[in-house]
């Protein structure tokens, strides 16, 4: 079904660089990218260093009513790599729920491609796999690419950002949240607050850059469909299948960073030791715990790492690794429906978190705290959760980054405003210069 071919770059990050300035002729692209030469320890559970996928064989777009069993479907009947991405709104088929708040972006809310050509970076070489009707066409793609440079360099965009929820009306909402935990509908929900900017054109390739360059996480993206893009600096890996083995890192707790080494060493101490940082992950990890128990084999489920702290160029965070076991006749759709969406992004109970969210909420998340990633031929699969990103529709010019954290009981409003906007930082770095 597909010619692979290996090839040696003289430099794996010019070779990059060239490769992403050749995709943008296409309607479909994919780039998820670990930036492993600056997380070589944080990358134990990466098959790649880095994957392209261009150009539609065949797709599917569809909004969330039998979305996963249409996903199944056409991942049983191409039964080869497929790229692509889940909207948080995919809920909506998961579960007796809706999504009825504004919607800026328009995206569909499910959307896979069955690439014609995928480059995968290990190491230092690159292995190429084309489908059969175009390899012959992998040389002249070659050339085209060691020529490529990316045309919009050091152009500036022009983006006045506005707040969809101001201060005092996100702490309003806040109160209404820890109302509800006080009368016991919920423990903790992820709320989030959406920043946009209308009537705008930004570069989205150059603004990826310079996003990736700030943040350089560990599962940033690149996607593009027709004129649809996300530009993705997320340190977080929502779900993971090799073989047998099931993979999710959940984040719960941030702390900002600090140019004073002593200082910090300090917030990472208190973020590590932080009460309320600690119970709003554990919490969580039990929520990915009876997720994962859905499909996994009896006594598989186990915490492989509970609130460690990793430091990346913006935050420091809380991750916790929870693994499970699943049988061979699990199908890989049927593990992350069962999962969907994700604990770090909704709360405990999960439903009740989801309605009042949706309820206290302004605007439709869409692909923002949805998932990006790959189903391979063999069925293993790699998702990232959509957080720290810019989304971006050519044709409406409407740019957004969305933001949030985890309200629990001890909650302080203040304290989770100034959490959104460290989150917040890069993104509107480098949309306003």
């Amino acid at each position: 079904m597909r010619t692979t071919t290996t090839y040696t770059p003289k430099s794996i990050e010019a070779f990059k660089s060239q490769l992403l300035a050749w995709s943008q002729q296409f309607s479909e692209v994919v780039w998820l990218d670990s930036n492993v030469q600056n997380f070589p320890k944080k990358q134990k559970y990466s098959s790649y260093d880095a994957i392209l996928a261009v150009d539609a064989f065949t797709s599917i777009q569809t909004d969330y009513i039998d979305g996963f069993k249409k996903l199944k479907e056409y991942q049983k009947s191409t039964n080869d790599w497929i790229f692509g991405y889940l909207t948080y709104d995919l809920k909506n088929d998961v579960e007796e729920l809706s999504s009825k708040n504004l919607d800026g972006l328009g995206f569909p809310d499910l959307c896979f491609f069955q690439p014609k050509k995928i480059f995968f970076f290990k190491g230092n070489t690159v292995k190429i796999k084309y489908l059969h009707a175009v390899d012959d066409e992998w040389e002249v793609d070659l050339n085209a690419i060691l020529v490529s440079k990316n045309e919009t360099l050091n152009k500036k965009n022009e983006v006045n950002i506005k707040l969809r929820i101001h201060k005092e009306e996100y702490f309003k909402k806040l109160d209404k949240v820890l109302a509800h935990i006080q009368r016991g509908d919920i423990y903790e929900a992820n709320i989030c607050q959406e920043f946009y900017a209308e009537e705008t054109t930004i570069h989205p390739l150059e603004t990826f850059n310079k996003l990736n360059a700030i943040s350089q996480a560990p599962f940033a993206a690149f996607l593009k469909i027709n004129d649809k893009y996300l530009l993705s600096a997320s340190p977080e890996r929502y779900i993971k299948k090799k073989g047998n083995k099931i993979i999710s890192q959940p984040i719960k707790g941030t702390a900002k960073r600090s140019k004073n080494h002593h200082e910090d060493q300090a917030l990472k101490y208190e973020l590590k030791h932080d009460d309320k940082e600690r119970s709003e992950n554990i919490m969580i990890v039990d929520l990915v715990r009876n997720d994962l128990s859905k499909t996994a084999t009896k006594g598989s489920v186990k915490v492989k790492e509970l609130c460690k702290i990793y430091t990346f160029n913006q935050v420091h965070q809380m991750i916790s690794t929870v693994v499970s076991k699943v049988e061979k006749d699990i199908h890989p759709v049927d593990v992350i429906q069962t999962t969907f969406p994700m604990g770090s992004m909704t709360g405990a109970p999960k439903v009740s978190a989801m309605n009042i969210i949706e309820d206290v909420e302004e605007t439709k998340r869409g692909l923002y705290s949805g998932a990006v990633g790959y189903f391979s031929p063999k069925g293993n699969f790699d998702f990232n959760v959509v957080i720290r990103s810019i989304l971006y529709n050519e044709t409406n010019k409407y740019v957004s980054y969305s933001v949030g954290g985890a309200i629990t009981a001890k909650s302080n409003p203040i304290n989770e405003y100034e959490e959104c906007l460290v989150k917040a930082r890069a993104m509107r770095e480098v949309l306003e210069n």
